[in-house]
């Protein structure tokens, strides 16, 4: 498997967990009542999954990589994925300082969730398709097959040093749970 295509793998199940945000954000905006410990495994899974894992993947290897092959970084894509990864970033800080103060009892904790949630979700979805359609096709084609086998190998290393192992089973788990939850019931 290509290391663009381990990528987009895993967009697929960062893609359902961005569907989820958006229909708890549905729910916190309707007054509806949302569990935090559904929220706290969220934000596990942004932190660990998507950013420390996924994002690591791409910021410490793909990326680089791309840039020796040519394709600039500044006033190019990887620059503009760059941007997007500390934007994505700010909006989960934004989640986790509301969801602590929805612990509290802050009920307008709420509306923060929910908005960040959602420009969180926004962003990564129009991120995604930026990676998916132009960024990772323009890897296939320049980057060679040495270059691929080491990324492949470097990305194994990651998922056991980032991840470690059983954890990446057990996200996948919490979000098949969370989509029969927020998804599946009407």
């Amino acid at each position: 498997m290509k290391p663009t295509q381990d990528l987009k793998k895993e967009h697929e199940a960062i893609k359902l967990l961005l569907k989820i945000l958006r229909k708890i954000s549905e729910k916190l905006e309707s007054g509806e009542k949302v569990s935090v410990k559904h929220l706290d495994s969220i934000l596990e899974f942004i932190r660990v999954f998507a950013d420390k894992c996924h994002h690591g993947k791409e910021e410490g290897l793909l990326f680089p990589a791309m840039e020796n092959a040519g394709i600039p970084r500044e006033r190019g894509p990887i620059g503009v994925m760059l941007r997007e990864h500390e934007e994505g970033r700010n909006f989960v800080k934004g989640m986790r300082e509301a969801v602590t103060r929805f612990k509290k009892g802050d009920r307008k904790a709420e509306a923060d969730i929910a908005k960040n949630a959602r420009n969180y979700s926004a962003l990564l979805s129009q991120h995604i398709d930026k990676e998916d359609n132009i960024l990772y096709p323009m890897a296939d084609e320049r980057l060679s097959e040495d270059t691929q086998r080491e990324l492949e190998k470097g990305f194994e290393k990651i998922e056991r040093e980032a991840i470690g192992p059983g954890r990446h089973e057990e996200f996948h788990r919490i979000l098949h749970h969370l989509k029969e939850v927020y998804l599946e019931r009407t």
